[in-house]
């Protein structure tokens, strides 16, 4: 009876027509004939187009559909099943459209197919490619969410998603009854969101029989995988193609100049294809696309037009599927470099790519919880890593991997697998959602990878000072509601904080411009007096956070009075500002106002402007990151923590660094550890009201410093009715004593 099932699930991909009627004008009998013969698409009811065909061929020619009778067999016959596979296998496209027709054959009782990916960009490539290939409507039969875009709806069978997405979706759907099948794509690259999920997909899948969990993993990963599921079916998938490993030695060392060696090597060879070269890190990128296109510029015409494209994380690839009329006329097509880091490895890349430069190394956040900031450490990267930067080339039958490095350094520097996140990142928003969800009766998570104990015990610190837990230890009245937002609990409590002091609007916008990715853009050679004189213009006095406001409330004016779009971005180009990155901003702040409205949340007018509203600004701001707060030592810029002892500069964009005048204490955003100590998004605040707004909990766990006892001798110089009034407020949140209160941990 299952072998029959399963016959039935495979007949609509195996039953194929090539009716010659496609071809021939309506007048024609027999193509009319042939017409009514034509296979429907069992997802729509409508005809296949003839594209459907010319794509399934190509999909035919993928190393995974050799694999597909296997794996329906085994998806009917067991509740999980995990698929090893290649980059560029096909398992990310294929798989789930397996899964939706054998959805599709038990009539969507148990529900549709969610495939989840690490990236974002990855999820809208791939929901994209798979809409087409299916011959259904991008958003309909097939769509996609990812933080802040939801293009899917309640009629959606099979839905790209963000791996946190999924997460935040288990808060008001525990046991995920929307779907019969879950697909945990790129489980190798170890984000903390695969790893929750996988843990809580064990006990989801023991309260739902019916439910299906498919695998998709590195090849490195199968033995873990395997002992922590048990015993269930692998399917294993090769890619076919040999790719020519080439190791340079000591092309470390001055890394830019070998890059740019070989790239005009290989231009120079006439071997057709593109580039694509992995560096370390953002600022790499930048340095190597002045360089190439600086020595690019006296490169002989007659070779060719070569476009250096530089991919900065955050942002989309360009380089998909050629057209066939871009084939065509290949011989006049310019190669293209990409520049790009670890982030482009789960990018969906074109079969145009011939060539990969890989310098062997990452530059990595590391979190520190004893000084809550993260450290910008340059690293090797994993052999997993490797493997898949040279998989990109596997469905090109004469690509060259040039690797920076030894063979010896990959077999003995290089780990196996990429270090988890969750020994790597913060953990307060995890343990946020974690609390959230031991209501439904799921906190008790047992981990993939295990979180790194001293962090843990931070982010139920951090929470307990942000008031999200009771003397109990579970979530608060506060820490449920900040669990609505999808935001970083810092933040989501200035959000709340906000609805007290009539400020919700200004704090709104603060929030979205500092979640999305940032607002200035990345500047040519040449142009930063240009920009640095465009940008003076919405510089606030009052610090970074007001003027974001300034520059979003620019561009809401802008396009509220442009007539069209590309008025709006001439304008972002003209004032040196990412227009995408402003696009986002108000999409994240659209859905924080329908959180707030959701939830019925007090919400004043906007009065951003006054001192008062300033002021509530500032008390708001504090409320949420008054563990960010440093005081300037010496008079010229060197600002030291207050947590640690870490100093610390103004980031080159801050407006205090534009004007040249530094405040003695501020409020930051970000700090991280790197080669320049900076603090990004600052506004100037006062010990009284840091000493007005901050736990008193908080303020005696802070370790001795000067700055420390400025703050107590303002507290001393604080009359007793303000400091009644403050304890009386905090009452409610918190134990009567720091004693009490450590009991928690």
């Amino acid at each position: 009876m299952e072998e029959g099932e399963l016959e039935c699930l495979n007949s609509a991909s195996e039953k194929r027509y090539f009716p010659e009627s496609l071809d021939s004008s309506d007048g024609d009998e027999e193509g009319a004939l042939a017409c009514e013969d034509l296979e429907l698409n069992p997802f729509d009811g409508l005809p296949y187009s003839s594209r459907y065909y010319k794509l399934l061929k190509e999909r035919e020619e993928l190393p995974i559909w050799k694999e597909k009778y296997s794996f329906m067999e085994n998806l009917l016959q067991n509740q999980i099943v995990i698929i090893s596979g290649d980059a560029k296998c096909g398992k990310s496209s294929q798989v789930p459209q397996w899964c939706a027709e054998y959805c599709l054959s038990v009539q969507y009782q148990h529900g549709g197919v969610v495939c989840t990916q690490v990236r974002k960009q990855t999820a809208v490539q791939l929901a994209l490619r798979v809409a087409d290939e299916m011959d259904v409507n991008i958003g309909h039969e097939v769509g996609y969410v990812i933080p802040f875009e939801n293009c899917c709806t309640s009629e959606t069978i099979l839905r790209y998603c963000t791996d946190d997405m999924l997460q935040r979706e288990m808060m008001s759907s525990p046991f995920l009854g929307s779907y019969g099948v879950v697909i945990l794509d790129d489980v190798h690259e170890s984000s903390i969101a695969t790893d929750v999920l996988l843990g809580l997909l064990k006990d989801v899948l023991l309260a739902r029989p019916e439910l299906k969990l498919i695998i998709n993993c590195a090849p490195l990963l199968v033995s873990k995988l395997s002992s922590y599921y048990g015993n269930v079916p692998l399917i294993e998938v090769k890619n076919k193609h040999p790719v020519e490993v080439v190791y340079l030695s000591g092309a470390q060392k001055d890394s830019f100049q070998s890059i740019s060696r070989l790239i005009f090597e290989i231009h120079q060879s006439g071997e057709k294809g593109d580039i694509v070269v992995f560096l370390a890190c953002e600022q790499d990128i930048g340095k190597a696309y002045e360089i190439v296109c600086q020595e690019g510029s006296n490169l002989n015409p007659d070779l060719g037009e070569l476009v250096v494209v530089p991919l900065y994380p955050r942002e989309k690839c360009a380089l998909f599927k050629p057209t066939d009329e871009t084939e065509k006329k290949r011989q006049a097509y310019p190669r293209r470099v990409v520049l790009t880091t670890s982030s482009g490895e789960s990018l969906i890349w074109s079969n145009t790519v011939r060539f990969v430069i890989d310098v062997g190394v990452e530059r990595r956040r590391v979190y520190n919880p004893r000084i809550r900031a993260n450290s910008l450490v340059t690293q090797p990267i994993s052999q997993s890593q490797a493997e898949i930067r040279k998989q990109i080339l596997g469905a090109s039958s004469s690509g060259k991997l040039f690797c920076l490095y030894t063979e010896e350094f990959a077999s003995k520097d290089m780990r196996p697998l990429k270090p988890a996140e969750m020994q790597e990142a913060s953990l307060t928003s995890m343990v946020l959602f974690m609390k959230r969800v031991d209501i439904a009766g799921l906190g008790h998570c047992d981990f993939l990878n295990r979180p790194a104990p001293e962090s843990l015990m931070q982010a139920l610190e951090d929470l307990d000072y942000l008031a999200a837990l009771d003397n109990d230890g579970n979530l608060s009245e506060f820490g449920i509601i900040m669990s609505e937002f999808p935001l970083d609990p810092q933040l989501s409590k200035s959000i709340l904080a906000s609805c007290e002091f009539d400020c919700v609007d200004e704090m709104l916008t603060i929030a979205a411009m500092v979640t999305a990715p940032n607002c200035f853009s990345h500047l040519p050679p040449g142009a930063e007096e240009a920009a640095m004189t465009c940008w003076e213009t919405f510089l606030h006095p009052e610090g970074d956070h007001f003027t974001l406001i300034n520059i979003y409330k620019a561009y809401q004016d802008t396009t509220l009075n442009s007539t069209s779009e590309h008025c709006v971005e001439k304008w972002c180009h003209d004032h040196f500002l990412n227009s995408s990155a402003l696009r986002m901003a108000d999409a994240i702040r659209a859905e924080l106002l329908e959180i707030i409205k959701r939830i019925e949340l007090p919400y004043a007018e906007p009065a951003f402007g006054s001192k008062e509203n300033s002021l509530n600004i500032k008390k708001a701001l504090l409320s949420g990151y008054f563990m960010q707060i440093a005081r300037d030592v010496d008079g010229s810029g060197n600002y030291l923590m207050l947590t640690h002892k870490q100093v610390a500069q103004l980031h080159p964009l801050s407006g205090y660094s534009i004007t040249k005048k530094m405040p003695e204490w501020v409020l930051f955003h970000q700090f991280s550890i790197s080669e320049n100590n900076y603090i990004r998004v600052t506004s100037a605040i006062s010990p009284e009201l840091f000493m007005q707004m901050a736990p008193q909990y908080y303020f005696t766990n802070l370790p001795p410093s000067e700055s420390k006892d400025i703050l107590q001798q303002v507290m001393d110089h604080l009359s007793p009715i303000s400091t009644t009034k403050k304890e009386q407020k905090m009452c409610e949140k918190c134990p009567e004593t720091t004693e009490q209160r450590c009991t928690i941990q």
